[in-house]
């Protein structure tokens, strides 16, 4: 598990960004990529910039966050090498990166219905792939599906 995360939001998800940092920095280092005020911005801009952070380098984890978690899950999902999951509860989270290898976690910045977020991301910081043989091979498979698809 890499130290330094990868973070982003859009004016919907400013505030739990911040929260995240806040309440998480002193176990992990932040690289924020914006937004930096709750302003209104296009949510693409930024959930670009993180996955495309964390394609590029190896081990790190991402975390985006925008009103719902579902627009920036959608774009990290558009770049190579990234295997973002939006996740709503701890139990998602754990399964995301054990079952699945997830590099990004999304998460809703306004939602009321779902975990604490902070709790989301640490649960998914916190969790490693189980490497077991059927996950590995189901990640694998679904890599081979991104190249196919490029």
């Amino acid at each position: 598990m890499s130290n330094k995360i990868i973070i982003g939001s859009d004016h919907a998800g400013y505030e739990m960004k911040e929260r995240i940092k806040k309440e998480l920095g002193d176990q992990y280092e932040f690289a924020d990529l914006g937004t930096h005020s709750s302003d209104s911005v296009d949510y693409p801009e930024y959930a670009e910039k993180v996955a495309q952070q964390v394609a590029v380098t190896q081990g790190s984890q991402g975390v985006l966050v925008c009103g719902s978690g579902i627009g920036v899950s959608m774009v990290a999902n558009k770049v190579n090498g990234v295997r973002a999951a939006l996740c709503y509860s701890n139990e998602a989270a754990a399964s995301a990166r054990q079952h699945n290898n997830a590099n990004v976690v999304a998460t809703a910045g306004r939602s009321q219905t779902q975990d604490d977020p902070v709790e989301i991301v640490k649960t998914f910081l916190e969790t490693d792939f189980s490497g077991e043989e059927r996950h590995e091979r189901r990640v694998k498979q679904m890599m081979e599906v991104e190249k196919h698809n490029s």
